[in-house]
């Protein structure tokens, strides 16, 4: 199956918001529940100037969402298919 330019510069793009640690450790994190910022920066370890900036980036690409409820936001994977992404990756890395 030959790509037209189109997807496979999506495609290209989407592999490459996976390409940082720090994207990825996030995603991880979102696998299990939905979180804030602040939740999210205690899981990671990262500080939480460090983790919006790499949510800005995962939400631009569709890889997680965010649900505001009162002053707060809070994120989670943007659907199945990101956690399967992940999934394979991580399955694939393990079995390397």
């Amino acid at each position: 199956m030959t790509l037209n330019e189109l997807k496979a510069i999506q495609l290209a793009e989407l592999f490459s918001a996976l390409s940082d640690a720090n994207r990825v450790r996030i995603i991880s994190t979102l696998i299990e529940k939905e979180m804030n910022v602040s939740d999210l920066a205690e899981k990671t370890g990262m500080s939480e100037s460090a983790v919006s900036h790499q949510l800005r980036g995962l939400r631009q690409m569709r890889l997680i969402r965010g649900r505001k409820s009162g002053r707060q936001v809070f994120y989670s994977l943007d659907d199945d298919h990101v956690k399967k992404l992940y999934l394979m990756g991580l399955d694939h890395v393990k079995h390397g």
